[in-house]
Order: structure tokens, then sequence, then C-alpha cells
């Protein structure tokens, strides 16, 4: 299975709020809270294989029920080392994987791949706008410092929760109320943007109204639908 395991369905580029999230419906947005990977920066593991690895290879790596990518970045987002990774790797998927991960591991950057297209202006009209703009992701600790220094877009944020640096993760529920804390913001103000659509529901239990990110123009014009004053298209 490629991609990350235990997605529910869940439609793209809509204002989503259930559960806990329903009685915010409706209220006015105070705060956008990014995910970063594929939200805001382009995150593309497979682009770290390709001097090395086939694409039989790449592909097989890529499936969690082959290697265990996924679970090992799952384990590694919410506090493991990426020495604790790769020998769990080892330990449950066997050497040739626990070698492939740490290559990936020792050429990380390779899998930053650019910023999202109207993700840096999107923010700084958010700004202008008297909108909280800040950062909550599932990021490996060691791993962080690199993609901020690689893409500075993350340093626009007002402030960021990385899941490595709190041992919390999402899609649980605690991450969020430890972002809500520590931002300072209330969750009926907040929506939460990322690619995946647990995590939205992880947001959701957390009170915080979601939208599951695909497509930028259609993101811009969601916010500005529900009130949101930054500029529209011409």
């Amino acid at each position: 299975m490629k991609g990350w395991p235990g997605e529910p369905e869940m439609d793209y580029d809509v204002l989503v709020a259930d559960g806990e999230a329903a009685a915010n419906a409706g209220k006015p947005i105070t705060d956008v809270i990014f995910d970063f990977g594929n939200v805001l920066i382009y995150w593309n593991p497979a682009a770290v294989l390709i001097p090395r690895y086939s694409q039989k290879t790449i592909d097989e790596f890529l499936d969690n029920d082959v290697s265990g990518f996924y679970d090992a970045n799952d384990r590694m987002d919410g506090g493991a080392t990426p020495e604790e990774g790769v020998a769990w790797m080892r330990e449950t998927h066997g050497d040739k994987w626990a070698d492939i991960l740490k290559y990936y591991l020792d050429n990380f950057e390779d899998s930053l791949v650019g910023v999202v297209p109207g993700a840096r202006v999107l923010i700084n009209d958010l700004k202008a706008a008297g909108i909280g703009v800040w950062g909550l992701s599932n990021w490996e600790k060691e791993l962080f410092p690199i993609a901020e220094k690689a893409t500075p877009i993350l340093q626009q944020l007002d402030g960021k929760v990385v899941s490595g640096y709190v041992k919390l993760r999402k899609p649980h529920k605690d991450i969020y109320e430890r972002a809500l804390q520590e931002f300072g913001i209330p969750a009926d103000g907040a929506v939460f943007i990322d690619d995946k659509a647990m995590n939205i529901v992880g947001a959701n239990a957390a009170g915080i109204r979601g939208v599951r990110f695909k497509d930028p123009v259609k993101l811009r014009e969601l916010l500005i639908a529900n009130g949101v004053n930054i500029p529209a298209l011409q």
C-alpha cells in the first residue's frame, strides 16, 4: 500500500467542521494553521532515491506493506531518532529496507522539492489581513532544521509546533490542543490546512475546522468565501 495507512474518505478543498468543530461552523476565521509537507512545501521521498535505486525498488520502498517506510516515519515523527527508526525497520522489515531508509535520511534535503505555488504570497496576504498564521506538522526532530533552513517560507510563520520536539503526533487530539495553547489562540476561530484526511479528523476532534488541501487556488477562494479579507483572483 503506497502512502500513509489509515486514511479515511474525505473531499479535498472543502471546509470540514465535524464532531467538536461543528459548534464553530460559520464563526469568523481569525487564525490559519498550516501543515508543512505538500501544503507549504513539496515533500517527495522518491526524489532522494533516484540516484541509487531502480523505479521498482523505489515503488516497493514507498509501499508501507513491503518496507514499513510510513510506519517508520510515524515513529520518528513521534520522537524516535533516525537511528532508532532505522533499527526498528531493520528488526521488523530487514536489512534491505533499513539500508535504504538510512540512505534516505542521510540525503533527506533532496526530498524537499520546492514551495507549493501561491503559499508564500498567501501567508503574506493573511498577515496583512490581520490573520494569525501558524504551523503544525509531524516532523522528526533532527530533520526539521534541515527543512527550515532549506525552505525559508517556514520562517514566515508566527509560530510552529513540530511533533518530534513535543513527542506528540497528528492525528491525535493532544497535539492540536498543545498547538492552540502554545499559539495562544482559541479553537473557534482557527482553521487547519493539511493534505491528509486523518489529520483533519484529528483537528475537528479538538474543535478546529479543517481543509484537506490539494489546490492553492481553491484554498484562497474558500478562505475568501468564509470572510477572510485577502485579495481575490482577477
